[in-house]
């Protein structure tokens, strides 16, 4: 369809499209530790990732994000989508996976990329999602199906994850 059949309106809501990695080799997942001097999540630790430019696919975009911010390649597999909800305008974060990791680490002005223990996560500073979206990562396995889910802060600006059902049953 042309763009002026899309439907594409002010009112409407829209999503800026982002990717996230998360890279595991064992019990460990390569996280970038936020730069001291980053606008967002300075200090913490996050999954690799960033936006999806105009003219790339997903796949795409999350393979340019891994090899810019750690040096590195990975077979990358989609293992779910989440809506973060921020307002009139949201966040469509691609989920990745990533295994059988080619190259070496190199330092990046994003911050410090760093192989964690899945364990140590809950002792560590970390964006206030990553442990919930990490606890489902990392029960996947290559070919599950993707998830969906849904992240909001509620009236009490605590954050809700919402993970939606994908499987189907047949009668």
């Amino acid at each position: 369809m042309p763009n002026t059949d899309q439907g594409v309106t002010k009112d409407r809501y829209m999503l800026i499209p982002r990717t996230a990695i998360f890279v595991r080799r064992g019990d460990e997942y390569l996280l970038i530790k936020g730069a001291p001097t980053k606008r967002l999540w300075a200090g913490k630790y996050n999954g690799v990732g960033g936006h999806v430019e105009r003219g790339e696919n997903i796949l795409f975009s999350a393979q340019r994000e891994l090899l810019e911010e750690t040096g590195l390649l990975a077979d990358l597999w989609l293992c779910g989508t989440v809506i973060v909800d921020a307002g009139e305008t949201g966040i469509c974060l691609f989920m990745f996976c990533g295994e059988n990791v080619q190259g070496e680490v190199k330092a990046g002005v994003e911050g410090s990329i760093e192989w964690v223990k899945k364990e140590a996560i809950l002792h560590l500073p970390v964006v206030e999602d990553l442990p919930v979206l990490l606890d489902r990562i990392h029960q996947m396995q290559r070919g599950d199906p993707p998830f969906s889910a849904r992240s909001y802060y509620d009236e009490n600006d605590k954050l809700i994850v919402v993970f939606t059902s994908t499987s189907t049953s047949s009668s």
